[in-house]
């Protein structure tokens, strides 16, 4: 692997985060930590702004408070997980939450990972690392894959200009 491959996939700097919360002080933290990645980070301070966010943004990963008012991260997480357009993206929901049936609950909204609170910081870089590169990965195919049957499908034009 060459220097540039490693260094392309170490680096966070084209990334955007998506953080959710109601309390400000998490909000601070969270973006305080997130900033040992040198990745672009984005706040809102609830369920229904991150949803009005989503309508112009597509972040690489989102933090996501469960409890908040107005509209739980289970329901944000669920519209997400529903839309085509946000399905893929990787949500990881923060919680003081730690019952089984709220696992379960996050788990069925299509949350894809959970950190608890207080928020190990840690933890959240590893967590975050680790769906940013799968994210990337996954992009990465996807760009593979459409300049494939790009390619495929051009020979098929050539011919049927014959």
């Amino acid at each position: 692997m060459s220097e540039d491959q490693v260094t392309e996939e170490t680096s966070f700097a084209n990334s955007t985060v998506l953080v959710v919360d109601d309390n400000p002080q998490n909000l601070e933290l969270l973006v305080a930590y997130l900033d040992a990645l040198e990745c672009q980070v984005v706040t809102a301070c609830d369920g229904v702004d991150a949803l009005e966010k989503m309508q112009t943004l597509t972040p690489d990963l989102i933090l996501l408070d469960v409890m908040m008012p107005r509209m739980s991260g289970f329901e944000v997480c669920r519209k997400l997980k529903s839309d085509p357009r946000t399905r893929e993206i990787p949500i990881i929901m923060v919680t003081a939450l730690n019952e089984l049936s709220d696992i379960e609950r996050g788990v069925e909204s299509g949350t894809d990972d959970f950190i608890s609170k207080p928020v190990n910081r840690l933890e959240l870089l590893t967590r975050v690392r680790s769906l940013l590169r799968v994210r990337h990965l996954r992009n990465e195919l996807d760009r593979t894959l459409a300049y494939l049957n790009s390619v495929e499908a051009k020979p098929e034009s050539d011919a049927a200009k014959q």
